[in-house]
């Protein structure tokens, strides 16, 4: 996304086409309203003079509403699925832009709350404000001079009147503007809470801090309502103000037409007095006068809303973050063999630079990188992986410089162990076998020493254990891992402290499968504290 262009003015440029076309739509509609209300007119004074003309002006009172029914319809939906289509891919965008960085600069709770809770409030500021300006430019105008055409008291009226709603509409737009920053603030806390607390909720069970998040819950959810309910005090309030000022300036008219057609007041009409028919089409004219400019007020509060939001992404795309070399889009494999070597490498970490000493993994070993945390191991992994570009040195893969240009193609023959467990929300089959190979799970598992972990599983391989693992130990996850790892029948195989926290029996069973891998061609590379792991292949000492 453009980090120097804001949000707010790339909608605009995004869906000018189609909000100028649902807004004309919208206003061809309205536009009709004054034919309709001159028909009705014209049925009420007929028949009260008995000229007879109610057939011909009820035909255009029905035709024009027809039109108007049309017109209406026709501009919701332009209006809906050009707001809709614009979100769609503001949403796709900020989860490629997400997905793209190396550093998260948001929680996956306020990301999430971000995508799905706060971006519609940029559907209605898109499907109802920009409309609604359009209307506001034209329609109070016309109705003014058509008001004034019949009387120019009524037309004074309705022009004091109406510019006392925009004017207040500003006055509270600004702590509207605040409030509902507040309120969306509020709303990634909660979500955020409640996604870590999700996470940890094995751990909040074992530790007794169940009442204790249950606060914690209560606490946010309180906060958050109290600042729903501030934004909901302003926008009753500038409705009830606005509603206010329209409606006195409707009994204004009202009260002028009424004392004119009774005979009690002499001016304000033109050339003859006003007669009832020109009463009663400027009292049909004078409350759609004031709607433009309600409704204009009501979508200020999606527009404030919608400026929080836009503020938000704005800051999110402006904040520092290294891309992921190369992009994410699937690219085809790097040829060549599966070969790694490192040539002074320097790497950054942080604000320090760590040498890395050379080496060079080929297929058929097993490589270790040992020593102690800060050393710069699982960095090391992360430029193996072609995430991470050397500050000086040179990496080659497959035989070719490891550069953004060649980074995807390396990673599509890559199977990696994390040290951290992310498990998506899909069976566990469908998760062993992230590319559709349909090889030989059994064995994959057998190999892993994950069956038992499988068998005691309700459902089995149809069971979904959630992104964190849920229902297994950390053991029982990167053994699956490992199986998952085997059933890619990968060339390359990069795991970051595949041993820790492991039991010595379950450690040697993931040692024996690293042996095994490497024994069957590919290429394994783990970073670890573990001597075992160390003494099983070639160590590299950082």
């Amino acid at each position: 996304m453009g980090k120097t262009d804001p949000l707010m003015s790339r909608l605009t440029r995004a869906t000018r086409p189609g909000l100028r076309r649902a807004g004309l739509w919208r206003l061809a509609g309205e536009l009709l309203w004054p034919l309709q209300a001159a028909c009705l007119a014209a049925v009420i004074g007929g028949w009260a003079t008995g000229k007879g003309t109610e057939p011909l002006a009820l035909a255009g009172v029905l035709a024009a509403g027809i039109l108007r029914s049309l017109a209406e319809a026709r501009a919701q939906g332009l209006a809906a699925r050009t707001a809709a289509a614009a979100l769609e891919a503001l949403r796709a965008e900020l989860l490629e832009t997400e997905a793209a960085r190396l550093d998260r600069s948001l929680s996956s709770g306020t990301f999430a709350a971000l995508v799905v809770q706060k971006l519609p409030a940029l559907r209605r500021y898109l499907a109802r404000y920009r409309p609604a300006r359009i209307r506001v430019a034209v329609i109070p105008p016309v109705l003014l001079g058509l008001s004034g055409a019949c009387s120019w008291a009524v037309a004074v009226i309705l022009a004091l009147a109406g510019p006392l709603i925009p004017v207040f509409m500003a006055l509270v737009g600004m702590a509207a503007k605040e409030a509902s920053a507040r309120q969306m603030a509020e709303l990634g806390n909660l979500t955020t809470l409640l996604t870590d607390r999700l996470a940890m909720l094995q751990d909040i069970r074992l530790l007794g801090a169940a009442e204790r998040t249950a606060r914690d819950f209560a606490t946010r959810a309180e906060t958050l309502r109290a600042r729903t309910m501030e934004v909901l005090r302003i926008a009753f309030l500038s409705s009830t103000v606005l509603e206010l000022f329209s409606a006195i300036g409707v009994a204004m008219v009202a009260v002028y037409v009424g004392f004119s057609l009774l005979g009690e007041l002499n001016f304000g009409a033109w050339a003859t007095p006003l007669t009832l028919s020109e009463g009663i089409f400027v009292l049909l004219l004078a409350p759609s006068f004031f709607q433009p400019l309600r409704d204009l007020a009501a979508a200020w509060h999606d527009k404030a809303e919608a400026e929080a939001v836009a503020a938000e992404i704005d800051a999110l795309t402006a904040a520092s973050a290294d891309a992921i070399p190369g992009g994410i889009a699937p690219a085809p494999a790097l040829p060549g063999p599966a070969a790694l070597s490192f040539r002074g490498v320097r790497l950054r970490r942080g604000a320090a630079l760590v040498d890395i000493p050379d080496f060079e993994a080929r297929p058929g070993t097993l490589t270790v990188l040992s020593g102690p945390s800060g050393r710069g191991k699982s960095s090391a992994l992360m430029a193996a992986m072609g995430l991470l570009a050397p500050e000086a040195g040179r990496i080659e893969a497959a035989g070719r410089p490891l550069t953004a240009e060649t980074a995807p193609g390396w990673r599509a023959r890559i199977a990696w162990l994390p040290q951290a467990i992310h498990m998506p929300g899909e069976s566990l089959a469908a998760f062993l076998d992230p590319r559709g190979r349909r090889g030989d799970m059994a064995a994959a598992l057998r190999r892993a020493g994950a069956r038992d972990v499988v068998a005691h599983l309700p459902g089995g391989l149809a069971a979904r254990l959630g992104e964190s693992g849920t229902g297994i130990s950390g053991g029982e996850a990167r053994r699956l891992l490992l199986a998952r790892a085997i059933a890619m029948s990968p060339e390359l195989v990069i795991a970051d402290e595949p041993t820790a926290d492991l039991d010595a029996a379950t450690a040697a069973q993931v040692i024996a499968a690293l042996e095994g891998l490497a024994a069957g061609g590919a290429t394994v590379i783990a970073a670890s504290h573990d001597p075992a792991l160390a003494a099983a292949g070639r160590e590299v000492a950082l």
